[in-house]
């Protein structure tokens, strides 16, 4: 039975943050009338979060040079300008003045701070799942104890499917070599290998895909089949193919595996310039001239060399000289929308009663819960809409997540977290403390992967084309060089192509 706004105490006077791609964000128009505030009770909002976001949008849909005034230089030069204050323009940076010890920098970034909320990551192994009512009908929490297929709310040949598939799966492509192999795996998603070549039950495809959303952002309609071989997905036994030995067709991530990138602090010699979105970069005769907009007007520097440590997508508005294959190969960097929630809640114990920590959903709108000890959880949610594939998905899905209301965000939380933990005595309505809800639009840097990219692995690649130089201009960012570790890969070539 559904819990109602009522019923989960919506307007219970608690602390609510929302933050879309590292910033604390105020209301929308979209999300509420003019002159009112959703929901009751105090936010916590940080300055300059509208413009981070409103003026790289303006300059999208070409709104922001109709009202701007005039550029008017500062006076000021460097001998690098950086734009974008993440992990990629602080590596720049820091790169730079490693090689050239006394030259001057200044990093521009649209947010109010560099110290910036991150994804968060989540344990490797969920202890349960979450049969959802989305999916199956009703809510069933299944622990991931011995014997726990037998306890599914599936149909029983469902249930031999998946111990087939976990315990002795053949040989679905008899009579081919190992790359043969490979090469039929990268032509499917993981959710058509289950229905088409395994011939498995629905049921079995349905409660298996969500396992790629933790670690890509996009369930397993969209995750490929070799990928899902490779990172041990139930199914593949049979073919004889040694993990140890990764094909040429898995993603980056998968071969080389996941590279955390932690932000580093920025060199104490460096000028940071928050809350100044970058809106033009131009090369000249003797320097290039960056322009940045202070929220009043659209000031400008001078700088001997610029470093694009921003996403791919932004460049060709800020960099209107492109040629046009490399304005075209920067905006096939589409980067995956994830969605992060930390509550706070009175009484950790419900976990404990209801014998589990990390849970996974087959269908809710948040698709892990996770207890961080001693009173935090986290929860999960990936927009993308998987059946589109990781691309148009993500775009399709990042359109709806600026649409969806804060409110919408916040019943979820509740009414999960009251189905989940229910049983074990929790209760949404008195146990929860805060919500704090990140919205990450532009959260998961892209990668080349099969069956989508059929340019992959031998290329020629986007990222080859959008990267090139352009004069005294660089371009950096994890878009840029697609795989883990990307952003500091990035910003070492850029720096490598301008400084030598």
């Amino acid at each position: 039975m559904s819990s109602t706004p009522r019923d989960l105490v919506m307007n219970h006077p608690i602390s609510r943050r929302d933050f879309f791609d590292g910033m604390a964000l105020g209301l929308v128009a979209t999300e509420s009338p003019r002159g009112t505030a959703y929901p009751p009770g105090p936010f916590t909002v940080r300055a300059g979060a509208a413009g981070a976001l409103s003026v790289p949008h303006a300059l999208r849909d070409g709104r922001f040079w109709q009202h701007a005034g005039p550029p008017e230089p500062t006076g000021e030069s460097y001998d690098l300008a950086v734009v974008g204050g993440g992990a990629s323009g602080a590596s720049a940076a820091r790169e730079w003045l490693r090689r050239r010890p006394h030259d001057s920098v200044l990093v521009l970034d649209n947010h109010d701070g560099i110290s910036l909320s991150r994804p968060a990551r989540f344990g490797p192994q969920e202890d349960g799942v979450m049969c959802d009512r989305e999916t199956f009908g009703s809510d069933t929490l299944v622990r991931l104890t011995p014997g726990w297929i037998a306890r599914l709310p599936l149909a029983e040949r469902a249930r031999q499917d998946l111990l087939m598939l976990q315990r002795d799966p053949p040989d679905w492509f008899p009579g081919l070599s190992a790359e043969e192999k490979h090469e039929r795996l990268a032509g499917l998603t993981y959710s058509r290998f289950l229905l088409e070549v395994c011939g498995a039950h629905p049921d079995v495809e349905r409660l298996c895909r969500t396992m790629s959303c933790r670690a890509w952002g996009y369930d397993t309609r969209a995750f490929g089949a070799i990928d899902a071989w490779g990172t041990g997905f139930p199914g593949f036994g049979g073919l004889g193919l040694d993990r140890d030995k990764p094909s040429r067709f898995n993603s980056p991530t998968v071969k080389e595996g996941p590279a955390e990138a932690v932000p580093l602090p920025l060199d104490g010699r460096v000028q940071l310039r928050p809350s100044s979105p970058v809106v033009s970069v131009r090369d000249g005769a003797s320097s290039a001239t960056v322009g940045y907009f202070d929220g009043h007007r659209v000031m400008t520097v001078e700088a001997r060399a610029v470093i694009l440590a921003c996403w791919s997508a932004v460049v060709p508005y800020l960099v209107p000289d492109l040629p046009r294959d490399q304005r075209r190969a920067l905006s096939l960097a589409v980067r995956v929308p994830l969605l992060h929630a930390t509550v706070r809640v009175r009484d950790p114990g419900a976990w404990r009663r209801v014998g589990v920590r990390r849970v996974r959903w087959t269908g809710a709108y948040w698709c892990l819960s996770e207890l961080e000890p001693p009173s935090e959880v986290h929860l999960l949610a990936t927009p993308c809409h998987s059946e589109l594939g990781p691309d148009r998905g993500s775009v399709a899905g990042r359109q709806e997540l600026f649409r969806t209301p804060f409110s919408r965000l916040e019943q979820t939380v509740r009414d999960q977290l009251g189905r989940l933990l229910g049983p074990g005595g929790f209760d949404p309505a008195r146990d929860i403390e805060a919500i704090t809800v990140d919205r990450w639009g532009h959260g998961r840097a892209p990668e080349y992967c099969r069956p989508w990219h059929a340019f992959y692995p031998d290329g020629p690649f986007p990222a080859d084309a959008a990267r090139r130089r352009f004069g005294r201009i660089a371009i950096a960012g994890s878009d840029s060089e697609p795989g883990p570790g990307g952003a500091v890969t990035a910003a070492v070539r850029a720096v490598e192509e301008l400084a030598g």
